[in-house]
């Protein structure tokens, strides 16, 4: 199966009851940890930061890194995510810049940036080998890379394919929307690090705290019209976790020299 990944010039985001809704809703539990990571382990002040983007999609987390006071470039393929982010930035009166690109090829010279991140990204692009290439090129030295991603891993394929996409009792994504073979484990994607001089720091999961039961509930309700994505999105209470079955993330360093 291929990723389909068209669909993000073919639907809305910032909409309530479109499907991105429920990537809306999922995207301040992944900049909560990654904020909480920069300033209260790293001491890192973010206002100011030089900040990329890679596979910004509708501008979801760019929208609260800029909001946090960072200088943010969005990174993405799709013109119409891009024509939409730039839309719902002006509107929410913050100022970020968007490019059209891919990530396995980035626009920029070397050491441009002071923070780069690829959140809900890595398993669309053709090539993991060569984004995380291209993402260390731009990067500082001594800086640093924050990533989420999907495992591969049997959770995964019943959770992101089979009941988000497949299945009709409980879909809520489009279809073809992710290939459980493009998934990552995270001892492949370190590998990857590894090879382009970023040392991981740490590795979460991303998933909710309520029971499977209530979940499934409000997944069968999506299905059925009765509650909108980003409703179900809320309800899902995403949060940092010890569970890096399904959604994992983290962050790396790149090597001073």
């Amino acid at each position: 199966m291929a990723v389909d990944n068209d669909v993000y010039n073919n639907l809305s985001w910032w909409n309530d009851d479109q499907p991105f809704a429920t990537l809306e809703a999922f995207t301040p539990a992944r900049f909560k940890y990654f904020h909480k990571v920069l300033t209260t382990r790293l001491g890192i002040d973010i206002k100011g930061l030089k900040v990329l983007d890679i596979g910004c999609g509708g501008g979801l987390l760019a929208e609260l890194w800029a909001g946090a006071g960072a200088d943010v470039i969005g990174m993405d393929p799709s013109g119409p995510s891009l024509e939409a982010a730039a839309a719902h930035a002006k509107q929410s009166g913050l100022e970020i810049e968007y490019r059209q690109g891919v990530a396995e090829e980035l626009p920029f010279p070397d050491g441009t940036f002071d923070l780069v991140y690829c959140c809900d990204t890595l398993e669309h692009v053709t090539s993991v080998d060569k984004a995380v290439s291209e993402a260390v090129r731009v990067l500082k030295p001594g800086s640093y890379y924050l990533y989420d991603t999907i495992n591969r891993t049997f959770q995964s394929k019943l959770a992101m394919i089979k009941m988000a996409q497949d299945w009709k009792s409980t879909s809520f994504a489009p279809k073809d929307l992710h290939d459980w073979a493009a998934f990552i484990k995270p001892e492949e994607l370190h590998a990857v690090f590894r090879r382009h001089g970023l040392d991981n720091q740490d590795l979460v999961g991303f998933a909710s705290n309520r029971s499977q039961f209530q979940v499934l509930r409000d997944i069968r309700l999506r299905a059925k019209g009765k509650i909108t994505y980003g409703e179900l999105g809320r309800r899902f209470q995403l949060t940092e976790h010890k569970d890096t079955s399904v959604v994992y993330g983290g962050y790396a360093r790149k090597a001073t020299s």
